[in-house]
């Protein structure tokens, strides 16, 4: 398979036709492989349109809705960020090449031995993969300027907000038990208060972590 080409196919058709106009971020897709993050079996799905889930509860996310969620971050080159579960690594180093520096939360302990490996081979040494709880995220390298939730969430988790640095940006999908289609949403942090605007429809599978169970009224 002529994995530069597919690479080059999945920018033309699924990023700049969708809104993304950062040269940098396009730039940064372009360059990265993404089969190098995924597992020999599933590294001829590597450009396809679609979530690849890696582990249960784990995906290498759909290139479109990625790259417009990073687009919202607006990540700059001083930026400190923050992935909530690093899953293989791929989203972790698009952030490590636009930013200062990235630490990621993983707790598949199998899935973050994976990335380190992978983030290693690509040379991105300002990433960090961390063993924990996606959930706490990571007290104490906050606040962070930029933080990415790696999948949908229920609701946005006000533990990561609090980590959020003055100015900061964090991007996820919300998608409640029940809605479809789930909303992008970027939460911005302005004298201490959170605000929240949502900006694009995703589909994208939840993180098992962030699942809230629905409850019900009589």
């Amino acid at each position: 398979m002529d994995f530069a080409a597919a690479r080059h196919f999945m920018i033309e058709g699924q990023v700049r036709t969708n809104r993304v106009t950062d040269g940098l971020l396009v730039d940064v897709m372009e360059n990265i492989a993404r089969e190098n993050f995924l597992p020999d079996a599933l590294k001829s799905r590597a450009y396809i349109d679609e979530d690849i889930t890696v582990a249960p509860g784990r995906i290498l996310m759909e290139p479109m809705v990625l790259a417009r969620l990073l687009q919202a971050a607006e990540i700059k080159n001083t930026d400190m960020c923050l992935v909530a579960a690093s899953a293989t690594g791929y989203e972790v180093a698009c952030m490590a090449a636009m930013a200062s520096t990235v630490v990621a939360i993983e707790s598949n302990v199998n899935l973050a031995s994976a990335s380190e490996d992978a983030l290693k081979t690509i040379g991105a040494d300002t990433a960090t993969i961390v063993k924990g709880d996606i959930t706490k995220g990571h007290p104490a390298h906050a606040p962070f300027d930029v933080i990415f939730i790696n999948g949908a969430v229920s609701e946005v988790p006000q533990t990561l907000v609090k980590q959020l640095a003055e100015g900061g940006r964090l991007v996820c999908v919300v998608a409640p038990q029940g809605q479809v289609p789930g909303k992008a949403t970027l939460v911005t942090m302005r004298e201490g208060v959170p605000s929240e605007r949502q900006i694009f429809d995703a589909n994208i599978p939840r993180l098992p972590e962030f699942t809230k169970a629905p409850t019900f009224s009589f």
